[in-house]
């Protein structure tokens, strides 16, 4: 496992912008040449003992992260967690997994399948957090889990990386609030996830997100190249709570729509 945060973070950020071409893009378009700080990175896995949740989650506690609140998401049949570390410019760390045994005997059949595949010492690796698929996979397989879940055939289809990178609006130069980022991401002809409206979450709720559609990439399956949604750039600005302090938490109502990113029936 990493040693070093932010050599961690730089590996997640060049596998990340292979998948996401527009989020180098969108970073000269924001940033104007300026570093842009990020608000939190997000990881997807399934919930089964070999690949689960705190087995990504041990990559980051080893580099002094905690954990910081528990989230669910009961129409996708996922479960969640943040992290944060100690030093409060780092990225929060948001990582979620699906509950394998709430769908159908097929698709739990497959997936259990991919994850027999993956060898238990590469979960331990410096570089399993970023580095992809461990299984085979047809697309004939991939159109049957995404027939019953999209995470699923996202996390089929990609395995382990960053699934999204997120600019801190709070900290981008130029912009006073999300619509002025939203704006400029649309006359720069990004497309917006509009999932729930293009802004996600309320000031009242002390966090306001919104984000890309994912990029498409052509992914080589055993038997065919297609292109499918690849991995998204979010976009968040957090309000102080009574006491002050800037809000560090999510909202799940606002994080069910954000996965929408990357659906491929929209």
């Amino acid at each position: 496992m990493h040693t070093d945060v932010n050599a961690l973070f730089s590996a997640l950020w060049q596998d990340y912008i292979e998948m996401t071409p527009s989020a180098a893009k969108i970073q000269q378009l924001l940033g104007k040449g300026e570093a842009i700080i990020n608000d939190h990175i997000a990881l997807r896995t399934f919930d089964i003992d070999k690949v689960n949740l705190d087995v990504l989650a041990e990559h980051f506690l080893t580099l002094g992260y905690v954990a910081c609140g528990d989230y669910k998401f009961e129409a996708k049949k996922l479960t969640a967690k943040h992290f944060e570390h100690p030093d409060p410019t780092q990225p929060k760390v948001f990582i979620s997994e699906l509950n394998v045994s709430a769908f159908s005997d097929e698709l739990q059949n497959i997936i259990k399948s991919l994850v027999e595949q993956v060898n238990v010492e590469a979960t331990k690796a410096e570089n399993f957090i970023y580095s992809g698929r461990h299984w085979k996979l047809d697309h004939n397989t991939y159109q049957t889990l995404l027939a019953e879940s999209e995470y699923a055939a996202w996390v089929a289809a990609f395995g382990y990386r960053a699934n999204h990178f997120t600019v801190s609006i709070n900290h981008l130069p130029g912009y006073e609030n999300i619509l002025e980022v939203n704006q400029a991401l649309k006359d720069g002809d990004f497309v917006l996830n509009s999932a729930g409206g293009e802004v996600k979450g309320s000031k009242e709720v002390l966090l306001e997100q919104s984000s890309t559609m994912a990029d498409k990439v052509m992914v080589k399956f055993d038997d065919a190249q297609v292109e499918i949604p690849s991995c998204f750039y979010e976009f968040a600005i957090r309000y102080p709570k009574a006491d002050g302090e800037i809000y560090t938490g999510f909202v799940a109502a606002s994080a069910d729509k954000i996965f929408e990113s990357t659906n491929v029936k929209t």
